[in-house]
């Protein structure tokens, strides 16, 4: 069997397998459409000449959001695209493209650290998170490109109304000021057991999960993940677990608490490469690096919002901001 013979046989089985589980879900199989487009600040590399690229992606709003964005831009510099994106969890879409079958995924540096490399002890700062992901996956044949502002960690959302009520809390240091009967929380069951969740996180902040002079038992709601929203957002608890570029957080009106201690860790997202598409195409890493700035939590709650909360396509959504920011136009 040829390696490209072989190459293909292996996507379309991942595909099949993706195909399945989305039909099992009930969802319905992403599309490979991305509307047609002319070039803006990104232009066809020379040399290029429609060569193929694939991308991938994960298979929730974000992903596929960044998904379009990235078979966008590839497209611009140049590139025939196979859009792969839409695999179900992170796992598959981690083997697309360390075999070698995918060219491009935008990658978690947490998601990298604390699931792919088996690491225990996260790191908070952005920075450093980055550099250690770097140092480990370029010898498993991956090159991470800069990594964005953004960075989709979690967070403590409150209802906006109630800031003043809590004196103006901005912080989560600034929760241990507050009286007991105030320091409520909803949360996912995942969160309230894990070993970076709740319990910790209240220990990093000087509180004491069960203490009557810390976060009673009684004072923590249990929620299904899309509940805990709404739920803050009603007043059930003053304080919800979050992911910091959802779009409820701007459609609820939530405020995001500064984890000031740095307790949670870094999930910067950035291009990650296959090293030797990379190698022999290394103007993507141009490409990739006017992107990534742009790419800042207000920038993904906002994209979020426009497919989870106004039901917009993710193709269109990463059409259209890549468009204002002057990276494609409209074709002639």
């Amino acid at each position: 069997m040829s390696s490209k013979y072989r190459r293909f046989s292996l996507v379309a089985g991942v595909l099949t397998v993706a195909g399945l589980a989305l039909s099992g879900c009930g969802l319905q199989p992403a599309t490979a459409f991305v509307p047609a487009l002319g070039p803006g600040s990104i232009t066809p590399v020379s040399g290029v000449d429609g060569a193929e690229l694939t991308v991938t992606s994960k298979n929730y709003t974000e992903q596929l959001i960044l998904g379009k964005i990235a078979v966008l831009a590839a497209s611009a510099a140049g590139f025939t695209v196979n859009d792969l994106s839409n695999v179900p969890g992170s796992q598959p879409a981690r083997e697309l493209i360390l075999s070698g079958q995918a060219d491009l995924l935008w990658e978690y540096t947490g998601t990298a650290w604390l699931t792919y490399m088996g690491q225990t002890t996260a790191i908070p700062d952005q920075q450093e998170q980055w550099q250690a992901v770097y140092d480990i996956d370029i010898n498993n044949g991956l090159t991470w490109g800069a990594p964005a502002p953004m960075n989709n960690t979690y967070a403590l959302g409150v209802r906006s109304e109630a800031v003043a009520e809590l004196g103006g809390i901005t912080t989560m240091s600034e929760l241990a000021a507050l009286p007991v009967e105030d320091r409520t929380f909803c949360v996912e069951a995942e969160f309230n057991s894990r070993p970076d969740g709740l319990n910790p996180m209240l220990e990093h902040y000087g509180l004491t999960r069960g203490a009557a002079d810390g976060v009673p038992d009684e004072n923590v709601g249990i929620y299904d993940t899309g509940a805990i929203y709404s739920a803050t957002d009603s007043g059930a608890c003053n304080f919800g677990e979050v992911f910091t570029t959802d779009g409820r957080i701007d459609a609820l009106d939530l405020s995001v608490l500064e984890d000031d201690l740095g307790f949670f860790p870094a999930y910067n997202v950035a291009p990650v490469f296959f090293t030797e598409t990379l190698t022999q195409y290394p103007e993507l890493m141009d490409v990739f690096a006017q992107i990534s700035p742009s790419l800042t939590n207000e920038v993904l709650r906002s994209l979020n919002r426009k497919v989870d909360v106004d039901g917009e396509e993710p193709a269109y959504v990463a059409f259209e901001w890549m468009k204002s920011e002057g990276f494609i136009t409209d074709p002639a």
